[in-house]
């Protein structure tokens, strides 16, 4: 039985590695750190939605999130508010709507606890299952959509001027931001999954300055945190969310030292 659980945590923790890892090279390119943060944090008001109505809270955080996400697009593309009120707004509504569903629920158990800050080390097969489904969808249009998402992230202007279907590429990107975002919540939770999706990617910056050594930095840490993390945190007793967290800022910050003295 012990061997299916850390079976299970370690399959789980690897594909979200790999998921975040490769988005977060692109959401440091295009600078898009702190609309991460907004669907994050989002997405809290789509799995208490989920509790409330007795739904998967994986599903209507997708759509929640997903929603969010398209409505801070939406309102900046629109020029009525500026990106960064349009996230503030909207992830306080977000929170404060988590709140009352919860609170309509009568509701706020384990489940809930590890949907905030991550319970990897409980997974179920069906949640695996669900990872790899998203996670293999995620990066299989990242990967029809790569060439298109290098020039986005390099030269926007260009990209317009080209004839690139930018805003749907831009829409496109964040839903998929949110479902990555979804399902790292089993990983590190809703509190820490933006760290998640920024780190590994500002990792690789400091340490790389061509496209691709970056998304193998980015990918080496996020999965070289994962893995340690989980271990150390199994062996200290530790959240194992906070340990990946903490492993991928040292690493940060050690990265910056290196370029720094470099």
């Amino acid at each position: 039985m012990a061997l299916g659980f850390w079976q299970r945590a370690l399959a789980a923790g690897v594909v979200l590695a790999v998921l975040c890892g490769c988005l977060s090279v692109f959401v440091i390119l295009r600078r898009l750190a702190f609309i991460g943060v907004g669907i994050s944090h989002s997405a809290f008001g789509g799995v208490a939605l989920g509790f409330l109505l007795g739904i998967d809270p994986l599903w209507t955080g997708i759509v929640f999130s997903a929603g969010v996400a398209l409505a801070i697009e939406w309102a900046q593309q629109r020029g009525h508010i500026e990106e960064d009120a349009a996230i503030g707004i909207f992830f306080a509504a977000a929170m404060a709507l988590g709140v009352l569903f919860l609170h309509l629920s009568g509701t706020y158990n384990v489940d809930v606890f590890g949907f905030l800050f991550g319970n990897i080390l409980a997974i179920g097969e069906r949640q695996v299952v669900q990872i790899v489904v998203v996670a293999v969808g995620v990066l299989a249009v990242v990967g029809i959509f790569f060439k298109e998402y290098v020039f986005i992230s390099f030269d926007e202007e260009m990209a317009w001027v080209s004839g690139l279907p930018v805003n749907f590429l831009r829409a496109l990107f964040l839903v998929l931001l949110s479902l990555a975002v979804i399902v790292a919540i089993y990983l590190v939770g809703i509190i820490l999954v933006s760290a998640l999706l920024v780190i590994p990617g500002a990792t690789a910056r400091n340490l790389a300055g061509h496209l691709r050594p970056m998304l193998l930095v980015s990918l080496g840490s996020a999965v070289g945190a994962t893995l340690v993390g989980l271990f150390a945190s199994a062996w200290l007793d530790w959240p194992s969310g906070a340990t990946i967290v903490v492993l991928l800022s040292l690493l940060f910050f050690l990265s910056t030292l290196w370029s720094r003295a470099k």
